[in-house]
């Protein structure tokens, strides 16, 4: 038996692969505790699962002369000291990272320990935690095979249990029946993710005639701030938020969202062809996100700023009114679909502790 400390959050992009893996490691009766900081979304999710999170600081990492960025190397220096201290009290052996806030005082202090540490980027373009990581350790995992991080080994993006289910084959018309929908209606699955996405909430909803007229429902998930009060009409149903991800999935013919490794990982491996709208603000690792299965075949890439009304009915409405087409994205998407990545990272992780044990 092995005892982890997997490190990461904020988003997410980073928990819900660090708890994949987490229960997958368990599963095996190995031992593990998390690492995150107080304000992330692990705060949250980590305890649900039954899982240990112990914390530290949230340390942004400084982008420009300031107070903050002139004691930064001090605090720095401290959390990496508390990490350390944390690995030898929980006889910790080694150090799982997947991105954030907390893993890069994790990476130095598994560094620093002669800890096995293994990283997983599940982003095309690495964050810098991942990237200052990558270079004390040689087992690098990423999620897509254009990733920056390099050399690498492609395991794709540990997913949740119930969507690896779903690819393996939830009834279509079953799965739309269960949510309220028109069992036998070509279906467009719309989410921006949990925070929602205006421009694809607001061309969605002034679309929603066009498309019902073009025989196609919307399952709408506007995502919990986008304050839109919740409809069920003919062919259209809006929610906030859908705690039955993988139904949704397996209901829609298509899917129309930003570009999230979450988000491209989970409709690749169940075969959803999907047009992905990148959040635009950022440094644009959606965009390339998407590109794998794009070039594949299995998706379409549009700007927010030209996905409008008018890309919808003279794009979107085309492609979805056509069987073959969908059947041709559907099967191109799951083509470079990894729906056992979970299981592919836990054996990198656990080749890298028998590696290191033998040297």
């Amino acid at each position: 038996m092995t005892k982890f400390l997997l490190a990461g959050g904020g988003t997410a992009g980073h928990v819900n692969p660090m708890l994949a893996l987490a229960q997958s490691l368990r599963s095996l009766d190995h031992q593990v505790i998390t690492l995150g900081t107080k304000e992330g979304l692990e705060a949250r999710l980590v305890p649900q699962r039954g899982f240990e999170l112990l914390t530290i600081e949230r340390l942004p990492f400084p982008r420009k002369p300031s107070g903050y960025a002139l004691f930064f190397p001090l605090r720095f220096a401290k959390a990496v000291a508390d990490v350390m201290g944390m690995l030898r009290k929980h006889e910790i052996d080694a150090v799982v990272g997947f991105g954030g806030y907390a893993s890069a005082p994790a990476y130095v202090a598994a560094f620093l320990s002669r800890k096995p540490l293994v990283i997983h980027e599940a982003n095309a373009l690495a964050g810098i935690a991942n990237r200052i990581g990558a270079k004390l350790t040689k087992h690098i995992a990423v999620a897509f095979n254009n990733s920056d991080l390099s050399p690498a080994a492609i395991t794709g993006m540990p997913l949740r249990p119930e969507i690896v289910q779903s690819v393996l084959g939830y009834d279509k018309e079953q799965a739309r029946l269960e949510l309220g929908l028109n069992p036998f209606m070509t279906t467009l699955l719309v989410t921006g993710g949990s925070l929602g996405a205006k421009s694809i909430n607001d061309a969605v909803i002034e679309s929603r005639a066009v498309l019902n007229a073009a025989g196609i429902q919307i399952l709408h998930i506007v995502g919990d701030r986008a304050n839109l009060p919740e409809v069920s009409e003919s062919g259209y149903h809006r929610i906030a938020y859908c705690d039955r991800m993988d139904a949704a999935i397996a209901a829609a013919d298509m899917a129309l969202s930003r570009a999230g490794s979450s988000t491209v990982s989970e409709f690749s491996a169940c075969g959803l062809p999907a047009i992905y709208v990148p959040y635009p603000v950022g440094n644009g690792e959606q965009k390339f996100n998407a590109e794998t299965v794009v070039q594949a075949g299995g998706g379409k890439i549009v700007v927010d700023s030209d996905f409008t009304p008018d890309y919808i009915s003279g794009e979107l409405i085309p492609i979805m009114s056509h069987s073959s087409s969908l059947r041709r994205m559907a099967e191109a998407a799951k083509s470079v679909g990894i729906p056992d990545a979970t299981e592919r990272l836990r054996d990198l992780v656990l080749a890298a502790v028998n590696t290191n044990t033998r040297d």
